[in-house]
């Protein structure tokens, strides 16, 4: 029982730690950021991804502001099983831009921080999540599926700062045909 109770404590001192380095966006205003995003860049360190970094697309995702704060995210995933939809429900903390949501997959509470964005080009968001060992991922998001070098540059910077490798930093090409267009986008 003691293992357990100083394990849980040390946990949640490395989750608070890292959530103490990164703060979002100042003045951070939901509204804005509401709409089409396109994840253009990818930071992911997890030895199971390793296998399918050289079939990540570049995925599509709307972003629905909710009248109480919350947000739901739709995202569409080129997959060799073809274009996925998935739905993510994040909710509001007491922090504008940092949000959480709870994975099905995982089945566990996963925190969302929009660490940078200028709204109308691109946004850097960081996801951090505790299974088994703590997991770190930072997304590049652009509203169009090209962004400028000089983003993409300063998304490489951000996520060689939390100690990312170099070869764990990813800018897929974009999917084709997903999601298709017929699903009304």
């Amino acid at each position: 029982m003691r293992t357990t109770v100083v394990a849980v404590v040390m946990v949640m001192l490395c989750v608070m730690m890292v959530d103490a380095d990164v703060k979002p966006q100042r003045d951070f205003n939901l509204r804005m950021f509401a709409g089409r995003w396109y994840r253009v860049g990818l930071a992911y360190d997890s030895s199971s991804f390793t296998p399918f970094r050289d079939k990540v697309k570049a995925s599509m995702g709307s972003v629905a502001a909710l009248p109480n704060g919350n947000v739901n995210l739709t995202m569409w995933d080129a997959t060799p099983f073809g274009c996925q939809r998935k739905v993510y429900n994040y909710e509001k903390t007491s922090v504008p831009g940092q949000f959480t949501y709870f994975s099905t997959r995982h089945n566990i509470v996963k925190d969302i921080t929009v660490v940078d964005t200028n709204y109308t080009d691109y946004a850097v968001v960081l996801k951090n999540k505790v299974f088994n060992r703590e997991y770190t991922q930072v997304a590049l998001y652009g509203r169009t599926q090209t962004v400028s070098n000089g983003i993409i540059a300063k998304f490489k910077t951000f996520a060689l700062s939390q100690g990312f490798p170099r070869d764990s930093i990813l800018t897929p090409p974009p999917a084709e045909n997903c999601p298709p267009l017929r699903s009304g986008r």
